[in-house]
């Protein structure tokens, strides 16, 4: 059985579409710096396809196979998100436009538990320097 036209414009551009939309896009190659830190970048990636045609027959082509027109249409938008960074032993994500308040409190949670942890375990140390001991 023969493919329909339109079988083959679909092809082609869904293989158009998959060329440019691979994993590279949404997370991009890790950059090392300088410093040793790493860099990675991250998108988000949305695409839309349309596809259409119809047979058609002409007075004069009666006896004639139908004739097909057809079309195909796809977009493809491509938004930074942000920047993973690692970098001696932690990893951030820096992100590349700026947030309400509260997002950036949400994102800095971690690294405040991680200085109440570091202040409270100085404090024990202290106080466990500063009491003579017993007997």
């Amino acid at each position: 059985m023969e493919k329909h036209p339109i079988e083959s414009i679909m092809t082609t551009t869904m293989e158009n579409i998959r060329d440019m939309v691979d994993v590279n896009t949404v997370v991009g190659e890790a950059i090392v710096t300088g410093d040793g830190s790493t860099v990675i970048p991250v998108s988000r990636v949305a695409f839309g396809f349309v596809a259409g045609g119809g047979e058609y027959k002409c007075a004069k082509q009666a006896a004639e196979a139908p004739s097909f027109a057809g079309g195909t249409g796809a977009g493809v938008s491509v938004q930074p998100v942000g920047f993973i960074v690692v970098s001696e032993g932690q990893v951030r994500l820096l992100p590349a436009q700026a947030y309400a308040p509260v997002d950036r409190i949400i994102e800095m949670v971690p690294q405040l538990m991680a200085q109440i942890k570091t202040a409270l375990e100085n404090r024990a140390a202290k106080k466990a320097e500063s009491t003579p001991p017993e007997g």
